[in-house]
């Protein structure tokens, strides 16, 4: 599938979905790693969601994937994230109510708090690698209740606890949200390939969808 590289407001990669979807389709927002800043979009090809989408020769999705300068976060550029999913939204055949947030690692991080400042934008959220912000509010993670979750974490990870992310899930699962984690018991922090290669997750990510009332 062919990837399309463009700049602006902040440079991106993006490919429409496959030739035959004739209706509206979802969208994958996919947030990098710290060590994807800067301002060469290729280093995201190198692996994980890109790279599987890049290698694919048709998917039912559309597929977003922005890019950070060296040294910015994703909760720093939350209104530009958000303004340029408008603008695909309103200039493409996207459901707006099927539209999925995901990051790794720093991606991670800012997914959960995008998705928890936007409840309403989002079908589904799935986080690999990375932890929650502790900025969150208790209304933001409430909202968050609203968003199926799909988390992804090694065991071997040194730079994340099992613990630290159960509690988390203990904590949404106690407020009614539908919350999945999955570890990876020989995975470590880099398990990008793995998560999203997984034919499983492929099918959750277009299987998901909101209601048209808070789709807004």
């Amino acid at each position: 599938m062919a990837i399309e590289q463009r700049s602006g407001l902040l440079p991106y990669l993006f490919s429409a979905v496959s030739e035959d979807a004739n209706k509206p389709a979802p969208l994958v927002l996919f947030l990098h790693g710290a060590r994807d800043r800067g301002n060469d979009l290729n280093v995201l090809l190198k692996w994980g969601l890109p790279r599987f989408v890049n290698e694919s020769s048709s998917l039912p999705y559309f597929f977003l994937a922005p890019q950070l300068p060296e040294g910015q976060t994703w909760v720093e550029r939350e209104s530009d994230v958000i303004a340029l999913l408008d603008n695909f939204i309103a200039s493409r055949s996207i459901d707006p109510s099927r539209v999925i947030i995901s990051g790794f690692s720093l991606g991670t991080t800012g997914a959960w708090h995008i998705a928890a400042s936007h409840p309403g934008r989002f079908a589904g959220l799935v986080a690999v690698s990375g932890r929650v912000p502790q900025t969150l509010e208790s209304k933001q993670l409430d909202a968050l209740k609203e968003i199926p979750i799909q988390i992804f974490q090694g065991a071997k990870d040194e730079k994340l606890s099992i613990e630290s992310t159960q509690q988390i899930v203990d904590t949404l699962r106690g407020l009614g949200g539908t919350v999945d984690f999955t570890v990876l018991p020989e995975g470590d922090h880099f398990i990008a390939d793995e998560v999203y290669t997984d034919l499983k997750l492929q099918q959750w990510l277009i299987s998901q969808s909101r209601r048209a009332s808070v789709a807004v």
